[in-house]
């Protein structure tokens, strides 16, 4: 059993805790809130830290999940990554281009997993549309239309809506396509804070191929949709309840699949890649790409043009 621990318990951390403790792999809790720190400590039966050499000097954890705020994930994970601990970072792996190419060679160098907490490729609707497409029955896909709405979270202070929740679309994009966008053109804006918290990105594919995705912290409902046209139908998704639909000539039918949570999903695979000493679906090369991604739509509505992407560093 990988021993894990978890740095940063607030927001989006409490769960992997719950996670990892459920499956056994959690070793310690680490957070610069002493108190919380404790009281999950105390809740899970591991050990709590507030100061992250403390956590690796003492509990020698063979991997770590980084679930701190989005400008201190760079700072961290190098830290665990010179300290010889594989090392899964919450998205958006860190805040820069620059950042992310360091964190992999970082990672090269002592030869530690890198990945980053893309969790809807562990979404299993996600997953039946990426079989889907594989088999082709459909023919290939041409337009993805995504939407991910909310109201922001308290949490999120350092980074605006796209390097906060727009990743994770375009990251599904890129693994749908099988292939890296060329073109990306956005608008994005701020309605209620110093970052954007609207944006409407198009990205441009090999092949005519497209991605829509529109992102915002504005609306009051919640939404996760995704709408994938293909040639010969139209397959529509929820990622909230996991929904599947196909939309064909002949009518419409509901594929039926096992509804799982996609972090118990993703947190398995991290804690197998460990033990298992391989790679995990997820690399830190997906990282820096989204980064890049992320970084060429901010560029877009700033300059209103299109902006090439390039693939190499």
């Amino acid at each position: 059993m990988a021993r894990i621990a978890v740095i940063g318990t607030g927001g989006w951390g409490k769960n992997h805790v719950r996670v990892l403790s459920e499956l056994g792999h959690l070793v310690a809790v680490c957070d610069l809130d002493a108190s919380r720190a404790a009281a999950y400590a105390e809740k899970y039966r591991v050990k709590a830290y507030s100061d992250v050499d403390e956590l690796l000097g003492k509990e020698k954890p063979e991997g770590v999940t980084i679930c701190t705020p989005a400008s201190t994930h760079f700072s961290v994970a190098s830290k665990t990554l010179k300290a010889g601990v594989h090392t899964f970072v919450e998205k958006p792996m860190t805040s820069t281009v620059r950042e992310a190419e360091d964190l992999i060679k970082e990672a090269e160098k002592s030869k530690k997993i890198l990945t980053v907490g893309f969790i809807e490729r562990f979404n299993p609707a996600i997953s039946e549309l990426k079989k889907m497409i594989a088999q082709g029955a459909l023919g290939r896909p041409i337009l993805f239309e995504y939407h991910r709405e909310n109201q922001r979270g308290e949490n999120i202070v350092d980074v605006g809506v796209v390097k906060d929740a727009s990743v994770h679309d375009i990251d599904t994009a890129r693994w749908l396509f099988g292939e890296e966008p060329k073109t990306v053109y956005a608008r994005v804006g701020s309605v209620m804070g110093k970052n954007e918290d609207f944006a409407a990105i198009l990205l441009g594919f090999g092949d005519q191929r497209t991605a829509f995705i529109i992102t915002n912290w504005v609306t009051p409902s919640r939404r996760r949709d995704l709408s994938a046209v293909f040639e010969k139908g139209v397959v529509t998704l929820d990622f909230i309840s996991q929904e599947i639909r196909v939309h064909e000539q002949a009518g419409s039918r509901v594929p039926k699949h096992t509804v799982q949570e996609p972090l118990m999903l993703e947190l398995k695979e991290y804690a197998a890649a460990i033990a298992e000493g391989r790679q995990p679906i997820v690399n830190g090369k997906d990282g820096l790409m989204v980064t890049r991604i992320a970084e060429a739509v901010l560029a877009s509505s700033k300059t209103s043009s299109p902006i090439f992407v390039s693939t190499t560093s």
